[in-house]
């Protein structure tokens, strides 16, 4: 008995050492693979269009204290951003194409994207993501991808030397297709954060136009409609 029970034994051991050895030689199996940039491109281009409500600070260097504005954001595929900041004065910014145009107190101002390289990367950067455009954001970025579908982070390093003179670093993050934050680093020390809040676009309350010496950055989120 002692010695037909030893020969299982041996037996188990032999076939988890060849389990063991195929697993090294084969890889992580699929199901372990990391997510990454093309699966979560897939998942936010499922998206078309969508409206979110926006809190965003700026933190300055030499100022103390962060750079506060609320408002809405809305994105329609394949290239249409609006943002509306609400506090702490009404203005607009809107991309469409190559088309960057500025509302603020009555007036109007249209710009050529390709005209700013600078912000144009930055403008691509969002398109590309709330698209999932992934050959887009390779043009302009290292782009690093870590988390699952059901939370993500997007790491964008710029490559294009006229946008690093400006940006460090963005770090857009999210829910499945939703895009839920926008941090941006830029050189010389200041910095941003966004919160978005998928589906709100209409329930923000306007506020009255108060003057302020901040002026909108980023661009909108990945929301559902």
């Amino acid at each position: 008995m002692i010695s037909g029970s030893k020969m299982r034994l041996d037996r188990l051991c032999k076939a988890f050492a060849v389990a063991l050895a195929l697993v090294s030689a084969l890889g992580a199996a699929p199901a372990w693979a990391a997510f990454d940039l093309p699966e979560l491109m897939t998942l936010l281009a499922k998206q078309k269009s969508g409206e979110a409500r926006f809190t965003e600070q700026r933190f300055v260097h030499g100022l103390e204290g962060p750079l506060d504005a609320s408002g809405t954001l809305s994105f329609d595929a394949p290239d249409k951003l609006v943002r509306r900041t609400l506090s702490p004065r009404i203005e607009t910014m809107a991309v469409e194409g190559n088309t960057l145009t500025l509302s603020r107190g009555g007036r109007n101002r249209t710009l050529a994207l390709d005209s700013m390289p600078e912000l144009l990367g930055l403008v691509e950067a969002m398109r590309g993501t709330l698209t999932g455009d992934g050959a887009t954001l390779q043009r302009y970025f290292k782009s690093t991808v870590t988390g699952s579908a059901a939370k993500w982070t997007l790491d964008l390093v710029p490559m294009d030397s006229r946008l690093a003179a400006q940006v460090r670093s963005m770090r857009i993050s999210g829910r499945a297709s939703d895009v839920l934050g926008l941090d941006m680093e830029f050189v010389g020390g200041d910095r941003s954060s966004m919160n978005i809040t998928p589906g709100a676009g209409a329930t923000t309350p306007t506020a009255p136009a108060t003057p302020a010496n901040t002026a909108p950055s980023g661009a909108p989120g990945r929301t559902t409609p």
